[in-house]
């Protein structure tokens, strides 16, 4: 049995949030998807495709997100392409890219629902960094990929085997999503694929927090109790000496929290 399933806290559907997979910063990537046409003006080209598509049930098997069948409703969009398209930027790989980082590709010129997928249209700045993305674009190399939140759902635990699903998956169908970015990436299908949808949020994930010593030392500290804690208790062996072994030294002990987060920011 489907059950409609908003995000709030108090969940007004009576399925827990527990039961349903993740709903925050979800990624989803579909190839083929980039491509640059040419904007008929001083612009360096116009990016077009689709960046998610309709009705198209996809096996999401993540470590994050479990393992379950999807779908996105053709009106799934509707909401967030009205109230916050304002909001949405467009960039490369998700932000991630070493040289780009999170500089937006373009404005938003075009953005809609078609009978097949999320169409857009944005015209690419006159950019150092988006004049390094044109020969890929031209030759069609990258996929397209967006992030969102998951606003309402049919969540279906235990459907019957069917011909999209003979194993019986947890099948969710996704009738409302909010969009915060979308753009082209990099590796947007699995390795010997060529076309289909896949779910980026693992990879999302692990860029995101390991991207940033900051962001690893704050996770690394929120998981330490607040009493005493002990240290690896093993060191490097002196040079000098024959053995390259390493050798058993007393474990250092952390008395507070804050010493323990003070010796992991030396990491």
């Amino acid at each position: 049995m489907a059950t409609e399933t908003p995000t709030a806290p108090d969940q007004e559907a009576g399925v827990s949030v527990a039961e349903n997979p993740p709903r925050e910063n979800l990624v989803r990537a579909v190839m083929p998807g980039a491509e640059l046409r040419d904007s008929g003006d001083e612009g360096i080209g116009l990016l077009t495709g689709e960046f998610a598509v309709f009705d198209q049930w996809t096996e999401i098997n993540s470590a994050w997100e479990g393992n379950f069948l999807e779908r996105i409703s053709p009106t799934a969009f509707n909401k967030t392409f009205a109230e916050n398209r304002a909001g949405m930027k467009v960039l490369y790989d998700h932000g991630h890219d070493p040289q780009i980082g999170n500089k937006p590709l373009g404005p938003i010129q075009e953005l809609r629902a078609t009978d097949t997928g999320a169409y857009y249209e944005v015209p690419l700045f006159d950019t150092s960094y988006n004049r390094d993305l044109v020969p890929g674009l031209k030759a069609g190399v990258y996929g397209a990929s967006f992030r969102f939140k998951v606003m309402r759902e049919e969540f279906v635990k235990s459907p019957e085997q069917a011909d999209h699903n003979p194993n019986g998956l947890p099948e969710r169908t996704i009738t409302e999503a909010r969009v915060m970015e979308f753009g082209p990436v990099t590796f947007p299908a699995y390795e010997g694929a060529t076309a289909g949808v896949r779910s980026l949020t693992d990879e999302y994930i692990v860029a995101q927090i390991f991207g940033s010593p900051d962001r690893v030392r704050s996770l690394l500290g929120s998981l330490v109790p607040t009493g005493p804690i002990l240290a690896p208790s093993t060191e490097a062996a002196p040079q000098g000496t024959s053995s390259p072994e390493r050798r058993e030294v007393p474990a250092k002990k952390f008395d507070t929290r804050e010493e323990w987060l003070q010796w992991i920011s030396k990491i």
